[in-house]
């Protein structure tokens, strides 16, 4: 945000910033918005030179974009960039989208942000890439790129390109197509600053906290500020024994399908059938689609779903899932920088007690983590306005807060007095 930005300009990012982060519930339920097929953009200039990890692959116009997002930036763009696997560490291409602001960049370059989107699917149709409106993200970005951003988003692997799965919420995955997304936009607009920040809900939670662990780990040649997540999916290894014991939730009956989809392709091995029957296995195309006339349908084929639709056969395919799903989770390493975490005690998608447990382990890490439990609050019902102060006062060098071994409760005034990122 400009020095300039008044209060109620902030208080208006903070509503289009919560209302479009997005979350998995409102996916498990329904299908999201149906992707446009991508028209061909125009190539646009970069550095595609090197090899590895954030390397700039292809970059081109995006035509069917909201033309509102376009006429605020100065480059409105649909990359490809080399990223690793974070399942079997090989080389992976990941699509994605950067948007850069209108006007000469600040001294020091443009800060980035790297913005993880919610849940919008599992096929490669899904990509937020593929959709004039980002699938729901467009007026977030937009109000982010008009107030000094520099903002990548990534499609996370899987989705939006062939030849690869999605390896829905691997963790290491989609935290190494954070950082790489990042690598990339750098190198696609060459005025920006190594200083970033990332944020997300939900998937694009995870994504954000895995991101500080992967920077952690890597020589990634950025100075990452912090990360925000919002309802983050951390360890839902709790999956399993919730389904043996039929308990899992509405909304999480609704995505344990995708979940199953994705550990069948990291793991081929898996034989489905030891996980669904029933309804599900009978419609595992409409639960498994994600736009089109099968999508149309899967609203309703998920609300017809039983536990025992989706029930273990043996104690053994349960203790197999958990030990595959743990694998995936978070924490599972230090981070690099402080960290914002907020969940719902109501979340009725990723249970309250495995954030908190997360949370916790994190700090036995030694980790910065400002973290608050909204008691009223469910997976989607987390105020924005926290996540977007948070970040503005990272970019203003202000001290983090380390609210572990407190109990610390949610500040009242979220919203501070507009002043701008330190861009020097």
């Amino acid at each position: 945000m400009s020095p300039h930005v008044r209060t109620g300009r902030v208080a208006a990012i903070v509503l289009v910033v919560l209302a479009a982060l997005g979350s998995v519930s409102a996916c498990a339920q329904s299908s999201p918005p149906a992707p446009t097929s991508a028209t061909s953009g125009v190539p646009i200039s970069g550095d595609f030179s090197g090899s590895g990890p954030g390397t700039l692959r292809s970059a081109e116009s995006l035509p069917t974009v909201d033309r509102r997002l376009t006429r605020l930036t100065s480059t409105a763009a649909r990359i490809t960039y080399e990223s690793t696997s974070g399942v079997d560490g090989s080389t992976v291409l990941v699509s994605g989208t950067v948007f850069s602001p209108v006007g000469p960049a600040p001294a020091g370059g443009w800060p980035i942000v790297a913005y993880g989107h919610g849940t919008t699917g599992i096929q490669h149709e899904c990509a937020p890439s593929l959709s004039p409106s980002l699938l729901g993200a467009a007026d977030a970005v937009g109000i982010l790129v008009k107030d000094g951003y520099v903002v990548v988003m990534p499609d996370y692997q899987g989705l939006g390109l062939d030849g690869t799965y999605h390896p829905y919420l691997d963790a290491a995955t989609v935290g190494h197509n954070m950082v790489d997304g990042v690598r990339a936009a750098r190198k696609l607009i060459p005025d920006t600053s190594q200083r970033w920040v990332a944020v997300g809900s939900s998937q694009g939670g995870q994504a954000a906290w895995a991101a500080n662990e992967m920077v952690a780990r890597d020589d990634a040649g950025l100075d990452l500020l912090g990360t925000a997540s919002l309802a983050p999916v951390t360890d839902i290894s709790g999956f399993a024994d919730k389904a043996a014991g039929g308990t899992l939730t509405a909304q999480q009956l609704g995505i344990f399908p995708w979940i199953l989809w994705a550990q069948q392709k990291m793991h081929p091995e898996l034989d489905l059938d030891d996980y669904r029957r029933g309804l599900a296995q009978r419609r595992w195309d409409v639960l498994t689609a994600c736009q089109g006339d099968l999508a149309e349908q899967r609203t309703a084929v998920v609300k017809q779903l039983t536990p025992d639709d989706l029930r273990p056969a043996t104690p053994t395919a349960t203790d197999a899932l958990r030990a595959d799903l743990r694998r995936m989770a978070l924490p599972a390493g230090r981070a690099a920088a402080p960290m914002l975490v907020v969940h719902g005690a109501k979340d009725q998608l990723v249970d309250s007690q495995w954030t908190v447990d997360a949370v916790n382990d994190a700090c036995r890490r030694g980790d910065t983590v400002e973290n608050y439990v909204l008691p009223d609050a469910g997976h989607d019902d987390i105020d924005g306005s926290i996540a977007v102060a948070w970040i503005q006062a990272r970019f203003q060098n202000a001290p983090p807060l380390n609210t572990c071994g407190r109990n610390v409760p949610p500040p009242t005034a979220q919203v501070p007095a507009a002043s701008g990122p330190d861009q020097q």
